[in-house]
């Protein structure tokens, strides 16, 4: 049984090669768009929805069957064809350092891509080490809908709170406090409730007396 380490990569400006045209391709493009990534897409043809991100100017696309030199200097690799010969050449020129994912070939591949929940900067990944992605599929579904999309303004406001507990409270008893506080219910639920402006004034008047509410 593979054991996988989990991480969270900053993929920004690193080139990332993908492998194949079609649907699939077209689902891992998005992903690596939303972090950032330099996207070159290797295949003779391309989805509809990758051409119109190729007309766009935010992928590059070679058009052309896939040679070990394509993915030379590439910081991450996804093979994204339906025909195993091509998978297997490129798993044959990966170098040692370089990060491979084969879409259908979890055993094949250095690295997996889990199922994920994004909500603002708050991200939930699901993987059952790709035995059955059904279930992590499930999983997702179930978090989607316990964390809704509010949460991703809930998130923000933490890290903004944080940053000014950190900023103006000097006391590390205090501090600590405020810090725990943050994550009690009441701010969710204002957050929840829509009610912003009172959520903000309610923080605002404990970071000023230096106390947790709650204390």
């Amino acid at each position: 049984m593979t054991v996988y380490y989990p991480i969270m990569l900053q993929i920004k400006d690193k080139l990332c090669v993908v492998i194949g045209g079609g649907q699939v391709a077209n689902r891992k493009v998005n992903s690596l768009l939303a972090a950032g990534a330099l996207v070159t897409v290797i295949s003779p043809t391309l989805h509809e929805k990758l051409q119109e991100k190729w007309r766009k100017q935010l992928l590059t696309w070679v058009e052309k069957s896939f040679e070990a030199a394509d993915i030379q200097d590439a910081f991450c690799i996804i093979a994204a064809t339906d025909q195993p010969s091509i998978n297997a050449k490129v798993k044959e020129n990966v170098l040692p350092h370089q990060l491979l994912n084969i879409v259908d070939d979890a055993t094949a591949s250095n690295f997996i891509v889990p199922a994920t929940v994004r909500r603002g900067d708050l991200t939930i990944a699901v993987s059952t080490a790709g035995a059955n992605p059904g279930l992590a599929k499930k999983v997702k579904e179930d978090l989607s809908l316990q964390f809704d999309d509010y949460y991703g303004d809930y998130v923000a406001f933490l890290q903004s709170a944080r940053m000014d507990i950190l900023a103006n409270e000097r006391n590390e008893v205090r501090k600590k406090q405020l810090l725990d506080a943050l994550l009690q219910p009441e701010f969710l639920t204002l957050t929840k409730d829509g009610k912003m402006a009172e959520r903000d004034e309610l923080f605002q008047h404990y970071l000023k007396r230096g106390i947790a509410p709650w204390q």
